[in-house]
C-alpha cells in the first residue's frame, strides 16, 4: 500500500461517477506497504479504499475481488468491492487497473496480546473453511518457484553469512504439498492487514498475495509476526493461544504438526526474500517504504536454531 501512481480528485471524480457514489469530498494518500497504490476515499455515500495495482494485470484481478467478495458473503469481515455500473469490480483509472471496496472500521494492534492471538487464529481457520468454497483457483504467487527466482537475485547483495543462512534456509524450505489440508489461503495476515473494533477483529484487508497452498503455511506466517517478541524469538503464551484457537475451528493432523518447524521457516523466508528484494531492487514511487530485511533474517535464524515443538 504505497503510492505510485498520483491521483487528483479531478481525476478521480470520472471514474467514480460511474460507481453512483456521489461527489468526492476527500482523497488522502496511503503510504504504508509497498505493492500497490492506495488512497481513502470519502464519497456522499460513504467511506471508501481505492486501490490501483502496480503490478497485477486486469485479467488477474477478478480472482481477489471475487475471493473477497465470497468471504464478505460468508459473514466474514472482509473488505467488500463495489461493482460499477458495468457489474465490474475493477476497470482502468490512468491506465491501471483499479478497484473500489469498502472501508472497515478499527485500527491494526502493533503489541498484540494473547487475547488478540486468539482471535486471529479463529478467524484464520474461518477464512480457510469459508474459502474452502470459493470455486477459483490460483497457484500461490510466492511460492517455490518465486523463491528459487527471487534467492538467485538477492543472493549478490548478502555477506557469506547471509549467504549460507539463505542456502540453509532454502534446503529446508517446503513446496505445496497437496497430501496436506490446502486450499484459498490470504498469505500476507500481517498485524497491518487485520482490523480489531472493541478486542475483536472486525477487518480482514489486502488480499492481493492470495492464492492456494497448505493452510499450515498460512498460519506460519501468523505465527511469525503475532506471536514474536522483539528479540525475534517466540512468545509462548501468545503462539500458545494462536494454536489452540485455531485447531478449535480445524484440528491439525499428525503430519501437519510434525511439519510445523518447517513451515516457519518457509514462511519465514518469504519474507526475507522479498524484503531483500524492495531493499536492493526498489521500484521507484512517490511514497515508499521498504520493511527491514534484517528483521525476518533474525526469525529465521532463530528457526533454523530453534525447531519449535507444536505446543497444543
Amino acid at each position: 500500500m504505497a503510492v505510485f501512481t498520483p491521483v487528483s480528485p479531478e481525476e478521480l471524480s470520472p471514474w467514480i461517477r460511474g460507481y453512483h457514489l456521489g461527489e468526492v469530498l476527500s482523497l488522502t494518500p496511503i503510504s504504508s506497504g509497498i505493492e500497490n497504490t492506495n488512497y481513502f476515499v470519502t464519497t456522499q455515500e460513504g467511506h471508501y479504499v481505492l486501490t490501483l495495482f502496480e503490478k497485477l494485470a486486469l485479467t488477474e484481478l477478478p480472482y481477489y475481488l471475487g475471493l473477497m467478495d465470497h468471504l464478505a458473503q460468508q459473514g466474514l469481515p472482509c473488505a467488500r468491492p463495489c461493482k460499477d455500473e458495468s457489474h465490474q469490480f475493477v476497470s482502468l483509472l490512468k491506465n491501471k487497473p483499479a478497484t473500489l471496496v469498502s472501508r472497515l472500521e478499527g485500527t491494526s494492534v502493533q503489541h498484540p496480546t494473547a487475547h488478540h492471538c486468539a482471535a486471529i487464529g479463529q478467524i484464520a481457520a474461518r477464512l480457510h473453511r469459508a474459502a474452502h468454497s470459493y470455486l477459483q483457483t490460483k497457484a500461490n504467487p510466492r511460492g517455490a518457484d518465486w523463491r528459487q527466482i527471487t534467492a538467485v537475485q538477492v543472493r549478490p547483495f548478502l555477506d557469506q553469512r547471509q549467504g549460507t543462512l539463505l542456502t540453509q534456509a532454502m534446503e529446508m524450505a517446503l513446496p505445496f504439498d497437496p497430501a496436506l489440508p490446502s486450499g484459498t489461503i490470504h498469505a500476507d495476515l500481517f498485524r497491518d492487514n487485520v482490523l480489531f473494533s472493541e478486542h475483536q477483529v472486525s477487518g480482514l484487508i489486502d488480499f492481493y498475495f492470495a492464492g492456494t497452498d497448505n493452510w499450515l503455511y498460512d498460519l506460519a506466517i501468523i505465527a511469525n509476526d503475532w506471536c514474536v517478541t522483539d528479540q525475534a524469538d517466540f512468545a509462548p503464551p501468545r503462539l500458545q493461544a494462536l494454536l489452540t484457537a485455531y485447531c478449535l475451528e480445524r484440528p491439525l493432523s499428525a503430519a501437519e504438526r510434525k511439519l510445523w518447524p518447517r513451515f516457519l521457516i518457509t514462511a519465514g523466508l518469504r519474507f526475507w526474500l522479498s524484503r531483500l528484494f524492495d531493499r536492493h531492487l526498489p521500484r521507484s514511487g512517490a511514497v515508499l517504504h521498504p520493511h527491514d530485511p534484517g528483521w525476518f533474517e533474525r526469525i529465521l535464524r532463530f528457526h533454523l536454531e530453534h525447531p519449535s515443538p507444536w505446543l497444543p
